[in-house]
């Protein structure tokens, strides 16, 4: 994988370093993050896998994090939502605190007042005053490092953002802000916040290179992808392989996941709808904001091409994905370099070609169309789309060559080789800055 500014000359130097202290040092580590299991849409899916995988590995894991409630936006349990509740999840130590839950997330002051309500409930195990080797947050929304920053000015810990969205320009984007001078100001508190941390780090080269515009002299940033998690990939592994089989009949179409502002999932299917007069069937699975806007179109337009559905267990979701022809990811012209699907993986890992609905400069439309993983159209080409699907069931052979990209290019999210990565950026950030022992000292030097 690329790296940006590491301080090892190579991964294999890197690699060297890992092997040499690991066996040896324990790291007791403090993640932030606003999503976790049992949510596992998101964020949620990847942080709970990370601490997992880096517990078993050996190190001690904490968990700040909040009660389920994502996608649906409701909570998901009968805890009191204003009291700390602490858990043991797979040796991780997982302590959950409340927050406000908008009935209307899509509008902006219900939004902020959501983001700002977990920092504020956060802040209260300041008074726990239990130091950790390093905090890592990661940040889909901006109120988990606005928690991590205060944190620093308190007890000066090592302070890793993992940045997978760029709330600033996601909330423009989405339109949850529709005010020009309000993004300004955001864009101004995220780069402040951002630069509390020595390293960060994001999910894809555009993202990477988006970030580096925004750092500080002497900040590290790193090129850490996400990754199939454990569970999905055991499922994948059971399901026979689909390279060259052919879109048969109805031309089957998949969406899985969020549906929110940022997708714009209901105006996706409005245009299918009026460009597309061939005989498809467009099935969604999907929870969040604007599900209930979609289902409702869904069902007034008594098109029987489109069907509406529920999160699916892991399970079915990647035979979901294994039978479908094509899945969907749309998002929203002019959300830039914002973030990165975390969907894409698991659709690619099955050898699912992709209809991305993106601009072509975004991470998505930059990753599908120069690893030909599928179809990257633009919003302004939409009609478009039944043509060149029609290309691909004329031309079986091409078919089958984006299948064969989407496997290779899912090798490039193996789960194990994302761990070493992110603990091996954990030993030289946290290790080699300050030295565990004497004897750990004199190994960094030779880093």
């Amino acid at each position: 994988m690329k790296q940006i500014n590491i301080r090892a000359d190579s991964m294999g130097q890197g690699n060297r370093m890992r092997d040499t202290m690991t066996d040896h040092t324990s790291l007791k580590l403090l993640v932030v993050t606003m999503l976790y299991e049992p949510d596992r849409v998101g964020i949620a899916a990847v942080a709970s896998d990370m601490c997992e995988a880096l517990a078993a590995r050996g190190h001690d894991i904490t968990v700040y994090t909040t009660y389920p409630y994502y996608p649906e936006w409701k909570l998901k349990c009968s805890a009191n939502p204003w009291r700390i509740q602490e858990e043991s999840i797979a040796q991780v130590k997982v302590r959950r605190h409340g927050l406000f839950i908008p009935s209307h997330p899509s509008r902006l002051l219900p939004r902020v007042m959501h983001e700002l309500s977990f920092p504020i409930s956060l802040m209260r195990s300041l008074f726990r005053r239990e130091r950790y080797d390093a905090v890592v947050v990661f940040c889909p929304l901006l109120g988990s490092v606005v928690f991590a920053a205060v944190r620093k000015l308190f007890f000066r810990e090592p302070l890793w953002v993992d940045i997978q969205d760029l709330p600033a320009e996601a909330g423009l984007a989405s339109g949850i802000n529709r005010s020009r001078i309000l993004h300004r100001i955001v864009g101004l508190v995220q780069k402040y916040l951002f630069r509390c941390g020595e390293v960060w780090s994001s999910i894809s080269p555009e993202m990477v290179a988006q970030v580096e515009t925004l750092k500080a002299k002497g900040t590290t940033v790193h090129l850490v992808p996400n990754w199939l998690i454990d569970s999905l990939a055991e499922h994948v592994q059971r399901l026979p392989s689909k390279i060259g089989r052919q879109p048969q009949g109805r031309c089957k179409l998949l969406y899985c996941g969020t549906i929110g502002n940022k997708q714009g999932l209901r105006e996706f299917c409005q245009q299918l709808q009026a460009t597309c007069h061939g005989n498809f069937h467009f099935q969604i699975h999907g929870e969040g904001s604007e599900a209930r806007a979609v289902k409702t179109w869904i069902e007034q337009s008594g098109d029987q091409r489109f069907e509406f559905g529920g999160l699916l267990p892991d399970a079915e979701f990647i035979r979901k994905i294994h039978d479908a022809d094509w899945f969907v990811i749309s998002e929203k012209p002019g959300a830039g370099f914002s973030f990165l699907p975390s969907k894409l993986i698991p659709c690619i890992s099955a050898g699912t070609p992709v209809i991305a609905i993106s601009d072509h400069s975004s991470p998505l439309g930059h990753e599908v169309a120069t690893q030909g993983l599928g179809i990257a159209i633009e919003w302004a080409r939409l009609d478009q789309l039944p043509r060149e699907l029609a290309e691909y069931r004329r031309s079986p052979e091409k078919f089958t060559l984006l299948q064969q990209n989407c496997l290779h290019r899912a090798s490039a999210f193996d789960r194990e080789a994302a761990i070493d990565r992110v603990e091996q950026v954990l030993l030289e950030f946290v290790v080699c800055r300050d030295g565990k022992t004497d004897e750990l000292e004199e190994r960094c030097r030779t880093c």
